[in-house]
């Protein structure tokens, strides 16, 4: 494979990573500017996933019978095409039919890319590569709200979405001249095939399992991110700057945590990594809920609590998720397309459940990523029975 092969994939990925991280700074002015409420401002990230969510279940199936590579191109076109309209739109309907759009082309690089690994690679190197992927991608997740607070600041929030169409434009170039083709073999489309290869994964209770779980992990994500820019800067009273700082901080921890996941795993062993990440994810929200209730949540304790969630989010995320493209290795596209239109899913759900249940303060905040959370560690240990059970399997048929 080129050694511009993964690089291009990273690429394809950070528009779609960044889009709504370095926005979120904009909030309030954006809200002032349309004159709308908090809740319809968080409607641009839950429109935006929703597009995601229902591009996602096609981008699998297509590229299984048309190739990765055409896919990809012409999702990352609308992309394009989304993130322009994002910047010139001149009233909040267009913004959130733009939003949409983006969603909608955003989805191709986020299902196709991990089918194209694991095209390309299998077992612990997948997983090894989705970890440095990830650890990448997070660090440009951490950057964009510090650069969107300046950026807000220097010239508007639609400076911000100029960046994500300038990014965008340059990935879909280079793919289009560079981006190799993964998959050699095509399958024939029909809606059939398609609602055959869907029914196998749902029926499923294994996939069905190892597909929520890092979903969970990015629902509570983003629930928060869709809040957080209004309870730093409204509640706490932080400047869109510190507010950014502290936004990189906790994107910059799950980003260390992420690059280091696999060794975790082979030092920890697996089954030992994903309790304690299951465990810090809830215990991140504990934090946050238990100094809410003694009145001692601000700043900083939102901030170091969120921190704790996402060190754990990052251990379970890659670990699971690499598994996940293993179970029905003969339609990674179908599995790839179902795995993110859940988590798109999932996303959208926890950011309108926040906006509903979102009153200024960090305890409601804790409560829906600590509900979100317990689901993952108990589907966690789900997964983890599964997983001794094969062991157990194994060794009887070596010793039959």
């Amino acid at each position: 494979m080129s050694r511009l092969f993964f690089p291009l994939l990273v690429l394809s990925l950070v528009a779609c990573c960044i889009e709504v991280d370095i926005s979120v700074p904009g909030f309030p002015d954006m809200a002032r500017y349309f004159a709308v409420g908090e809740g319809e401002i968080q409607l641009t990230v839950a429109v935006n996933f929703a597009g995601f969510c229902l591009a996602a279940l096609v981008y699998g199936p297509l590229s299984e019978a048309y190739g990765r590579r055409p896919l990809m191109v012409i999702g990352n076109l609308i992309m394009v095409l989304g993130a322009v309209g994002c910047v010139l739109a001149p009233d909040l309907p267009l913004l959130l039919l733009a939003r949409f759009f983006q969603g909608v082309g955003a989805s191709a690089s986020a299902v196709i890319v991990f089918a194209m690994i694991a095209d390309a690679y299998q077992g612990e190197k997948s997983a090894r590569l989705i970890g440095v992927m990830n650890s990448f991608l997070t660090t440009a997740m951490a950057l964009a709200p510090v650069l969107g607070g300046f950026i807000n600041e220097a010239i508007g929030w639609r400076g911000n979405y100029g960046v994500v169409a300038l990014v965008t434009v340059v990935s879909w170039v280079l793919l289009v001249l560079y981006l190799p083709e993964t998959r050699q073999e095509r399958d024939i489309i029909s809606v059939r095939k398609i609602t055959a290869d869907f029914k196998q994964l749902l029926s499923s209770g294994r996939f069905m399992v190892y597909a929520i779980v890092p979903s969970t992990c990015g629902a509570a994500y983003f629930a928060f991110i869709a809040c957080a820019a209004f309870l730093y800067q409204q509640t706490y009273q932080v400047n869109i700057v510190e507010y950014s700082l502290h936004q990189g901080i906790i994107v910059g921890a799950f980003s260390l945590v992420s690059s280091f996941s696999s060794n975790f795993s082979s030092r920890m062993g697996r089954h030992r990594s994903l309790m304690i990440g299951g465990a810090m994810g809830i215990g991140g929200a504990l934090l946050m809920l238990t100094l809410s209730l003694l009145g001692e949540c601000e700043a900083f304790a939102t901030t170091l609590s969120m921190v704790l969630f996402a060190s754990g989010a990052a251990i379970v995320y890659p670990l699971i998720f690499a598994s996940s493209l293993e179970i029905f290795p003969n339609i990674r596209g179908a599995a790839s397309s179902l795995i993110m239109s859940f988590r798109s899913l999932l996303i959208s759900l926890s950011i309108a459940l926040m906006g509903y249940f979102y009153n200024g303060t960090a305890y409601n905040v804790a409560l829906i990523i600590l509900g979100i959370m317990i689901v993952a560690f108990a589907l966690t240990l789900l997964i983890l029975k599964f997983e001794k059970a094969d062991i157990k399997a194994e060794a009887q048929r070596a010793f039959s």
